[in-house]
């Protein structure tokens, strides 16, 4: 496999990621906004939250891994 295929795969990759963290945290202002009791609200919120780290973590994790050589 080349370089720029790989490369191309891994950047699908950490983009696929940050889209499938903006869907969750989409997801959880759904619930937030909508919740009518208050765990449904927390639960909306701890989605929102996790997913943001999701966002910021996951891919910066993949592209050190992937820079360092640990496939």
């Amino acid at each position: 496999m080349s370089g720029d295929t790989r490369a191309r795969r891994h950047w699908f990759i950490i983009m696929g990621v940050r889209l499938i963290g903006v869907a969750g945290a989409l997801f959880g202002v759904v619930l937030a906004s909508r919740g009518v009791v208050w765990p449904h609200k927390a639960l909306g919120v701890a989605i929102i939250l996790s997913a943001l780290a999701m966002i910021a973590i996951v891919p910066a994790g993949l592209a050190h891994r992937w820079r360092s050589g640990g496939e």
